[in-house]
């Protein structure tokens, strides 16, 4: 038995995205984030313009497959938390 054998890490990502204007721009993100081999979970915080990603898919990957939905991605400037209030964004198109 090859006990070599490597499982890729899993992390946990979060990009800052632009060009989201609503909801609908945030599940197509989301979407989108899903479907890149080692994605396990991607869920997008519309009010926060943040996309957070958990699996073994590299950030650049993850930035391509955000930029071929449409919409601007780069990794987060520093490390935020799913649900944390402190970069929340106010207002938006929609409001």
């Amino acid at each position: 038995m090859n006990t070599s054998t490597q499982v890729p890490t899993q992390q946990r990502t979060a990009l800052s995205v632009s060009g989201m204007t609503c909801g609908s721009c945030a599940r197509t993100i989301e979407r989108a984030l899903a479907q890149v081999p080692g994605v396990e979970r991607a869920a997008v915080d519309f009010g926060r313009k943040l996309a957070f990603v958990e699996g073994s898919a590299a950030t650049e990957t993850l930035v391509r497959a955000v930029e071929a939905a449409g919409y601007g991605a780069k990794p987060a400037a520093e490390r935020v938390t799913e649900g944390s209030n402190d970069e929340h964004r106010r207002g938006s198109c929609c409001s």
